[in-house]
């Protein structure tokens, strides 16, 4: 895989943390967090800001210590072995200064060489990872020059300079253009397959629902208990229906006697709010058993999204982002 060394041995559990609490004075910004996170999987970290991610994500790439409870990346405590810890950790944080002056090449190389690699191995890591993140156009041009998204891939390809066995990123995608999303995902991706255990914090709730394994969302500093997720997760949804006889799918909408407030026609599609998968699934089986052309049948929204949005009150509730016409 990209990360992993070739010939590399197994590494040890992924993320695993308990009961981990952080404090700024009297703003408690991790209350209680416990969750872990598998190698050969994408986690999602999800939560409001202000909900403790980044304090999160900083103990765990051994950047802040906790107050009490314990973490372990790759089997390593990263307060007791904070060395050991970041030899097997990549980390990408939103926002990752780097030499202005230098080339991506350059600073790549040079990424290498601070994690021990030998110069010919820096140098072809380097190499490996220009072509990896589709930075060849720019990869011998300072790095000021670089755009918001193509900073984020170099930022991506210095966290996986030494193979790392677990990643930390946060908003990978920020920035980025449809097609890198795209190969962002397919990397993510591979990686996971490999082995890697992939920890994404993301605002981007699509992007994550394209590629995420697992989920853990946090709030207030704690992580959501699965009760809750579980309930948000079966709120209704809003299910968009596209035809190649809109009429048609109007007529056999009424006949199957879905309630008139739950139906509303956006241009060339309908939505229908049904309350469970398996009501969106018999309404499907039922449309082409009249004999409707259906060529769409998809969620207006992610499962990710939905979730986060139910647990935040559903995308009615005060303040939240308003989708009430598209549930008439």
């Amino acid at each position: 895989m990209p990360g992993a060394a070739p010939g590399a041995s197994p590494r040890p559990a992924g993320i695993d943390v308990v009961d981990v609490r952080r404090a700024f004075g009297s703003v408690h910004a991790v209350r209680s967090m416990t969750f872990s996170a598998a190698p050969g999987s994408v986690t999602a970290l999800i939560g409001p800001n202000g909900a403790g991610k980044t304090t999160l994500m900083l103990m765990l790439a051994s950047l802040l210590a906790p107050d009490a409870g314990r973490i372990r990346v790759g089997g390593i405590d990263p307060v007791a072995e904070p060395r050991a810890a970041r030899r097997v950790l990549g980390w990408m944080p939103d926002v990752l200064g780097t030499w202005r002056t230098l080339t991506p090449r350059t600073v790549l190389r040079m990424v290498g060489r601070l994690h021990g690699m030998p110069v010919r191995l820096a140098r072809q890591r380097a190499d490996e990872l220009v072509a990896l993140l589709d930075l060849e156009q720019l990869a011998d041009r300072p790095s000021r020059v670089l755009s918001r998204g193509q900073q984020q891939r170099l930022g991506l390809a210095r966290a996986l300079v030494h193979h790392p066995s677990v990643l930390l990123l946060d908003e990978p995608a920020a920035g980025l253009d449809p097609a890198s999303r795209l190969r962002l995902r397919g990397l993510l991706r591979d990686l996971a397959d490999a082995g890697a255990t992939v920890l994404v914090s993301s605002h981007d709730l699509g992007e994550l629902d394209e590629v995420a394994d697992a989920s853990v969302f946090v709030e207030h500093g704690e992580v959501v208990s699965g009760e809750r997720v579980a309930s948000a997760r079966g709120t209704s949804a809003t299910w968009r229906i596209r035809s190649l006889d809109p009429a048609a799918l109007s007529l056999a909408i009424a006949r199957i006697g879905v309630a008139i407030d739950r139906v509303r026609v956006e241009g060339d599609a309908t939505t229908v709010v049904v309350d469970r998968d398996e009501d969106a699934a018999d309404l499907l089986a039922r449309l082409v058993a009249q004999g409707v052309p259906v060529v769409h049948y998809a969620p207006t929204v992610g499962t990710i999204e939905r979730t986060f949005l139910g647990l935040q009150g559903g995308p009615d509730a005060p303040g939240g982002p308003s989708t009430r016409g598209a549930r008439r």
